[in-house]
């Protein structure tokens, strides 16, 4: 978070030092941060409710692992597009900061958890593990290139 958090400080007071359209996201690298937004999310959401799954079916945390095996070539292009952005605005370490990103993700979940009973957050979030598996890559490519306003990318698209 500290990366992110130096890194938006410095693109806000260092303009100039940021050749002009570097600082906005591309289609695919608002993609790319939308798809690790929703898998980190899947992620808290599947070990939070895992102690929830029905007795007939696979344990959340399981589905959310098959899940992500599933579609692992998909999530590590995304985490490729991101590495790449971060490189071309000049991030020291950015490895550093797409781990800070997926855990700034997580962390935001995270909270609202604790503002909920966990029976109430697992009966309104556990369905979505569900409804990612589901889905084939077009689809989920298309649910994270839709910008939703309660979650925008975190730099606005280039124009």
């Amino acid at each position: 978070m500290k990366r992110i958090v130096f890194l938006l400080f410095f693109l806000a007071l260092c303009p100039s030092s940021v050749r002009a359209g570097e600082a906005c996201y591309s289609s695919s690298e608002a993609e790319a941060e939308q798809g690790i937004r929703i898998h980190s999310e899947l992620m808290i959401i599947g070990l939070n409710c895992a102690h929830m799954t029905p007795a007939d079916q696979e344990n959340l945390y399981a589905q959310y692992r098959k899940f992500t095996d599933d579609n692992a070539t998909l999530f590590a292009g995304y985490e490729d597009v991101l590495m790449n952005y971060f490189r071309r605005v000049g991030v020291p370490a950015p490895e550093g900061a797409l781990n800070d990103m997926r855990t700034f993700f997580a962390n935001k979940i995270a909270n609202d958890v604790a503002q909920m009973r966990p029976d109430r957050f697992c009966r309104r979030y556990a369905g979505r593990i569900a409804q990612a598996a589901a889905m084939d890559r077009k689809s989920l490519r298309q649910w994270a290139a839709t910008i939703y306003p309660e979650h925008p990318p975190s730099h606005p698209l280039c124009p």
